[in-house]
């Protein structure tokens, strides 16, 4: 037989860190607007440290934190 899918992801993504509000959505994923980049930055350490998680780097410039 072929490879059995799971449907259900590996992952979760925790929180969306951006700069543009454009970007902010409603979901299941706490999605947070900070003001400049460091804001952004000390976020996403922030909530990724706490929550025992890792972060990506979008190419747009928002960081992802999830959890695997």
């Amino acid at each position: 037989m072929g490879k059995e899918t799971n449907p259900k992801p590996n992952y979760e993504i925790l929180a969306y860190i951006t700069l543009n509000q454009n970007r902010v959505i409603s979901g299941n994923v706490l999605a947070l607007l900070a003001t400049d980049e460091e804001e952004q930055k000390q976020i996403t350490q922030d909530i990724a440290k706490s929550m025992k998680a890792d972060v990506t780097q979008l190419k747009c410039g928002d960081y992802m934190v999830y959890r695997t």
